[in-house]
């Protein structure tokens, strides 16, 4: 991650954060951050801990990893899209990948992500991407 003054990113604060991802260590970074940004964030390490979560908290946003075992990130965007509005199913979403090549893009977006974030993920990217999300419709 590049370094930057969180204080220079636009505020989270009253935003839930949900971050999946099955790496440990980029479930923490990704929480540090936006919870430095003043979200409140929960994480989960699989894709289907991440849709019943997604359920039962109603986070503001979702930021998933791609690529991981079992479900993976597509996997969880259709569940997610699959749900009514009022279960979760419109929740904002980015996609975090190290895929970056246009057709990967492409492919995220159709799938239901509104946002592509290439690993390794720039904090401003990140930060700015969760708050346009969050937005109200």
């Amino acid at each position: 991650m590049a370094q930057t003054n969180l204080d220079e990113l636009p505020p989270l604060s009253s935003v839930h954060v949900l971050v999946v991802d099955d790496s440990p260590e980029i479930r923490m970074l990704l929480a540090d951050v936006l919870e430095a940004g003043g979200a409140t964030v929960t994480v989960a390490e699989t894709a289907e801990i991440a849709l019943d979560r997604l359920e039962r908290l109603r986070p503001d946003v979702l930021v998933s990893d791609l690529e991981m075992p079992g479900g993976d990130g597509y996997w969880l965007i259709g569940k997610v899209r699959d749900l009514s509005p009022e279960r979760g199913g419109a929740t904002p979403a980015a996609c975090l990948t190290g895929c970056s090549e246009p057709e990967d893009r492409a492919s995220i977006l159709r799938a239901g992500f509104q946002y592509h974030i290439s690993k390794p993920v720039d904090i401003r990217t990140l930060v700015g991407v969760v708050a346009i999300l969050a937005l109200p419709p």
